[in-house]
Formats: structure tokens, sequence, C-alpha cells
């Protein structure tokens, strides 16, 4: 027996990422052993930092540029060899941030780039990561080419919440995994991997306060104050565990909360301090302004450093990121959390163990295949 679970253990599917981003999504899959052979992204910044951290080889491209074909003969594989191909198109369009029309976003249209490079390389499982709005009224119809364009495929869609995987963040991911048919093993949603969330001060505790001057931390990569402003800092000054631009005094305020009602008017999180013993919202680009959310620190008068906010998207302390402090944020605030995909990765794992006959299938029922509101029946 110890042999058996000692050469379960030793066993690395294989995986390409596309869209890679920094790479949070490949640190998961390395840690729930899968072998990553190849990575691409259009971002220099992200594709630097991916290369710096991961070792692995990571091309500089558009997927509209690439294909099926030159990805595989990178890889060394054959079409239907590869073992998993994962990717978190770029899914800005679909964000509930963006107000109007989204439908004609150009953005949107790579998430059928994804679609279409798992067509062409047809691995066994696929794995597309996208914001909770993917999984609503905004993204029905392109669940829907996703669905046609991949019909060899069961679909398993969830929710993900972050935070019931290992983070003190309340970030709600919607991930669908494609099954190919001819894998026949039973695949499971992953439980939640904790017993109960952790909080901001469990994930920032032990952070020495960044340097004043605004350099960079010796001993902490990343872990940079923010440039503000004297009168945005007095401004946070008032502002409570859990509160937000309410708090701030009349005569500080901005001119356009002066005359808001402080039960409705303006977005709450405007100048908001995190609870040290809470949860973090869903972080973004932005996390390092008073003005773009609840990002404040809960201890003190400043926001959020990339380093903690790094802490709290799941990355390690020894990860670092490259590019300009916008890139950075950027790479930071999109990046997939690496427990997050460690978990739906594992399952995967678990199912391809399975089907290679190297574990044994455990008692339960599988999870529901999604049905796709199509003419056809695309389940099984």
């Amino acid at each position: 027996m110890a042999d058996e679970a000692n050469r379960r253990e030793q066993v690395e599917y294989t995986c390409v990422e596309g869209f890679c981003g920094p790479g949070g999504m490949s640190l998961g899959l390395k840690e729930a052993r899968f072998r990553l052979l190849l990575a691409f992204d259009a971002n220099p910044f992200a594709v630097e930092t991916h290369r710096h951290n991961l070792g692995e080889p990571c091309l500089l491209a558009k997927a509209e540029d690439l294909t099926g074909e030159r990805l595989l003969q990178n890889a060394g594989l054959r079409r239907r060899e590869l073992d998993l191909f994962a990717g978190g198109p770029p899914c800005q369009g679909f964000s509930k941030q963006k107000r109007g029309a989204h439908t004609g976003d150009e953005r949107n249209e790579l998430v059928i780039e994804y679609a279409r490079l798992v067509r062409e390389t047809m691995p066994r499982f696929f794995l597309l990561e996208n914001v909770a709005m993917f999984g609503q009224k905004r993204g029905r119809a392109f669940l829907e080419r996703i669905a046609c364009l991949l019909d060899d495929y069961s679909l398993y869609d969830h929710f993900y919440n972050s935070a019931d995987y290992g983070l003190a963040q309340t970030r709600v991911r919607y991930i669908v995994v494609g099954k190919r048919r001819d894998i026949r093993s039973k695949f499971r949603i992953p439980k939640p991997t904790v017993v109960r969330w952790l909080t901001v001060g469990e994930v920032l505790d032990g952070l020495p306060e960044p340097p004043e001057n605004y350099t960079d931390h010796p001993d902490y990569p990343n872990h940079q104050r923010a440039r503000v402003t004297a009168i945005n800092i007095k401004r946070f000054s008032f502002v409570p565990q859990g509160g937000g631009w309410q708090d701030i005094p009349q005569r500080y305020r901005l001119e356009c909360h002066k005359n808001a009602d402080v039960t409705s008017g303006g977005w709450p999180d405007v100048y908001g301090r995190l609870c040290w013993d809470g949860q973090c919202p869903t972080l973004t680009g932005g996390f390092d302004s008073f003005t773009r959310g609840r990002y404040g620190h809960p201890l003190q008068d400043r926001p959020l450093t990339p380093r903690e906010a790094a802490r709290l998207q799941g990355f390690p302390d020894t990860y670092v990121f490259r590019g300009t402090r916008a890139d950075i944020r950027s790479q930071i605030g999109n990046a997939v959390p690496p427990p997050v995909a460690r978990a739906v990765a594992a399952e995967i794992r678990r199912t391809l163990l399975v089907t290679d006959g190297l574990l044994a299938e455990e008692d339960g029922a599988a999870s529901t295949p999604m049905r796709p509101q199509l003419s056809l029946d695309l389940t099984v």
C-alpha cells in the first residue's frame, strides 16, 4: 500500500496554461503536481514575472496568433495527449465594474480563442477561470458558444469563493472544468479546504511597515508604500475598521460626498478600511488607492502595499513581481489565487489517477454537468 501511495505521489500530469498572467494559476497547478510544459501571455511584464518565479517556458504571445499545433510542438506532445489545458482569459469585459454595454468588448472574444485552442489540442481536461459575472447573464451567450465548440466535453461549472480555499478574501470566481467524454471516472466540485475563513490580520501579521521613503523593503520584495497626498491620509485617519467615506467629517470630504446621502450616496467602499478580524473584498488592480475600494490597511493610515495584496491573493513572500508599479498592481489584482487553482487542479488530478487505474474510485455521486440553454443535449 505504501509503495502504491508513493507511486501515485510521483505521478505528474502535464498541463499548458494560456493567459497565464504572473503565474498564480501555474503556481497552483504545480502545487497540485501538474508539470507545466508551456505557458503564454500577451503582457511582457507578466511573462517576465512568470519566468522569474517559475522558470518554465513562457511565451510572449497573443492567443489569436497561436495555434494548438504550435503549442503541442513546443510542449513535445501530440493532439489528445495533453492532460490539462488551463487558462483565465482577460475578464474585464465581463466584470460588474464595467458599466453599460459589454457584448461588443473585444476582450470577451479571447474566451472563444481559449476554446479554439482547447479544441485544437483536445486535452483530457480543461480549466477555464473567469469573473463571477461570466457565469451569469453577461456570459451566457459565450458559454453557449463554448459548449458548441467543445461538445466533446462534459462541463462542470461552479462559483468558487476564495475564502473557502484558504484566502482571507471573499473573491468569487466562476470556473468551468471540461472533462473529455472518454474519461469515464467521476469529477466532483472540490469541497472547501479550510474549516474556517482566514482573517486579514492572520495573513498580514508579521509584515513590518514598508519604508517611509517609498522604496522597496529590503527583506520583502514589492513591499512598498503608495504615494498618497497629505489630505487623503488625513481623510482616511478618521475611518475606523469597516468604515468608509461616511466617517470622514464634512469639512474633509470630497466635494461629491459633501451633499451625498450617507446611507446610499457614492460607492460605500470608497475610503474603506479593512477589518483586522474580517476578510478583504475582491482585490483589483486599484488596491493601493483609497478611492478604488476597501483597500485601506486595517491598522495604518495608508493603502495596502503590493506585498500585502499578494499575501491576500495567496502568493508566498518569495514570489517577486516585475514591472512598473502600475504593472505590478494589475498583475496582482488580476491573478488567479494559487490556492483556488490548486484545489480545482487537485480534483482533476484525482480523477485522472482513477482513470489511469492508479487510485480506486471513492463512493459518492459525481458532480452534475452543466446544461447550457441550447436545443441539443451536451451532457452525459
